[in-house]
């Protein structure tokens, strides 16, 4: 069966993301871990937590992620921004373990000028100072398009990050279809190949999740904008062949795309008309 959600909002609890999740045929989710262009937080409730995991225990869910604010840069070349994002990573990491599995996702950063090996160093350190090596939380790198200086452009330079994190076994990778296709792979024509360069150059075990949004743009336009399912530049044939993947299939989809809710509920019904048994 295909596990897929999408992003939802926190504002009215845990529980009540996990019903909502239910309601749009969806068996998992992601949310915000705090306000994504701020930093404020919510006030910790563990109670809310445990009855979100019960929800997902009985009706069995896939693994969720919970997305860091995109104000989490720790690449970045101010110290304050790069002193937020570590106490914000840990932070979040801290009251994730309250939360059965959970996965952590983030956009590794924008170097901002000091070039791509300034800024793997900068992230690992970052991980360096907020991982622990009895969490049960795995931290997901995502892949990014290229957009300005923002690192993860590619295959390569999460690998430099893995490598030069000393709690590597901590760490995975959420792929997402608009960036990747963004950033120049092509996942339509030449996916097999995409997916065989992902496993020589990270290994497909590493890879947890999958954001699946099309492209409003062509492939390595280096954009980032995200479009509905089958509307752009990507196309359902090319979803059809994701979702169907022997060495994807079974992982946690989550949608990015502009819609409401009942846009959601829609794309999630037709990804899952796609999969084949």
């Amino acid at each position: 069966m295909l596990h897929i959600g999408c992003h939802l909002s926190v504002s009215q609890g845990f529980l009540h993301m996990g019903r909502e999740a239910l309601s749009l045929g969806a068996d998992t989710f992601q949310f915000f871990t705090r306000n994504p262009r701020g930093g404020n937080v919510r006030p910790l409730d563990i109670e809310d937590m445990q009855a979100l995991n019960a929800l997902m225990e009985v009706h069995h869910f896939a693994p969720i992620l919970a997305h860091a604010p995109y104000t989490l840069n720790g690449c970045s070349k101010t110290e304050k921004t790069r002193d937020f994002a570590r106490r914000a990573m840990k932070e979040d990491l801290e009251r994730l373990e309250y939360l059965d599995h959970c996965r952590y996702n983030f956009h590794p950063g924008s170097h901002v000028g000091q070039g791509a090996e300034t800024g793997i160093t900068l992230i690992a350190g970052m991980l360096n100072e907020c991982l622990w090596p009895e969490q049960k939380t795995t931290v997901l790198l995502e892949t990014m398009a290229g957009k300005g200086t923002e690192v993860g452009r590619n295959f390569e330079e999460i690998s430099a990050i893995i490598e030069k994190t000393t709690l590597s076994d901590k760490l995975g990778i959420c792929l997402d279809t608009c960036h990747v296709f963004d950033g120049g792979y092509d996942i339509v024509g030449q996916l097999e190949e995409v997916l065989h360069q992902f496993d020589s150059t990270i290994g497909l075990s590493r890879l947890k999740a999958i954001h699946i949004n099309d492209s409003k743009n062509s492939l390595g336009s280096h954009k980032d904008r995200h479009e509905k399912i089958g509307q752009g530049q990507i196309g359902i044939e090319a979803f059809t062949a994701i979702i169907n993947h022997p060495a994807l299939r079974d992982l946690p989809f989550s949608l990015e795309t502009p819609n409401d809710l009942a846009g959601y509920a829609a794309e999630i019904a037709m990804l899952r008309r796609l999969q084949q048994a």
